[in-house]
C-alpha cells in the first residue's frame, strides 16, 4: 500500500491553502477532547472551521494525562475558554471488554495481544462525569474556563449535553 493517493490529495489541498501565517490560537476559544472515531468531524459538528478550535483525540475521547496537558496549554497559551469533552455512541472501547479487544487485536495481528492495555469504558456517562470533574478541578484550569460533557450520536450527528 502506498501513500500516493494521499500525497496527491495533499497537493490539491496545498494549491488553495489559506492558513499560511496563522497564529495557532483557538479563534473560537474552543478545545475539544473526543474519540479517534472517523465518524466524528469535530469542527463541522459545531459549525466551526480550521483555526477555531484545539482538538485532542484518543480512543474513547477520555481526558488522559496527555489530553489534560493539551488542555492546560490551550487554556494558558492558545486562548481556549471553553472545553467540550465528547465521547460517542457505539464506541468500541465502550462496547467491548478489554479481553474482547485483546482477542480481536490478537486475531488481526496473528500474535498474542494479551499484554497490550486497552482501557475500556464500562459506563460512558459516568466516565464523562469523571472527566468533566477532572478538568474543572485541575489547579491549572481557571474557574473561568467553561467545561461541558456531551455525548455525540454517530447516527444522528446530534450532541446531548450530559454535564
Amino acid at each position: 500500500m502506498s501513500f500516493d493517493d494521499l500525497l496527491a490529495a495533499n497537493r490539491e489541498f496545498a494549491a488553495s491553502f489559506d492558513l499560511a501565517g496563522f497564529d495557532g490560537v483557538a479563534h473560537a476559544g474552543v478545545a475539544i477532547v473526543t474519540c479517534m472515531d472517523s465518524r466524528i468531524d469535530p469542527l463541522r459538528m459545531l459549525g466551526l472551521k480550521a483555526g477555531d478550535a484545539k482538538i485532542f483525540r484518543n480512543p474513547g475521547g477520555r481526558v488522559t494525562p496527555q489530553a489534560m496537558e493539551a488542555l492546560v496549554l490551550g487554556v494558558h497559551l492558545l486562548k481556549v475558554e471553553r472545553v467540550l469533552i465528547v465521547p460517542h455512541t457505539r464506541c468500541a472501547v465502550a462496547s467491548n471488554t478489554e479481553a474482547e479487544l485483546r482477542e480481536k487485536v490478537g486475531a488481526s495481528a496473528g500474535i498474542d495481544a494479551s499484554w497490550q492495555p486497552f482501557p475500556v469504558i464500562a459506563d460512558q456517562v459516568a466516565a464523562l462525569g469523571e472527566d468533566v470533574h477532572k478538568v474543572r478541578s485541575h489547579p491549572l484550569v481557571p474557574d473561568s474556563t467553561e467545561v461541558g460533557g456531551f455525548l455525540y450520536d454517530v447516527d444522528t450527528g446530534l450532541l446531548e449535553q450530559k454535564y
